[in-house]
């Protein structure tokens, strides 16, 4: 899997102006599976986005999608991950 980490670039008022298609891509791309989860950093710099396992490329195709690529920079790390608490058993492999 991926962990996808979002920095703002743009001030908030320029974030803001784009969270509505952001939040249609996130939808997009969790109904079709693709991510795992997703939410702000806290404080609000950025955010980040789990993605399960797939072709690197494809990946940097959904990203270039995000209309956040106009306010945000990306850090993406893929992860294998063996162990998982009880309640997080489903992450282990993905």
């Amino acid at each position: 899997m991926y962990i996808v980490f979002l920095t703002y670039t743009r001030p908030m008022e320029e974030v803001e102006a784009l969270l509505e298609p952001h939040v249609a891509w996130l939808n997009r791309y969790f109904t079709a599976g693709a991510f795992i989860s997703a939410g702000r950093k806290d404080p609000r710099t950025g955010g980040m986005i789990m993605v399960k396992e797939m072709d690197r490329k494809q990946l940097d195709i959904i990203l270039a999608e995000d209309p956040f690529q106009q306010v945000a920079s990306y850090e993406v790390t893929k992860v294998n991950i063996t162990r998982s608490a009880n309640k997080f058993a489903a992450l282990t492999g993905i």
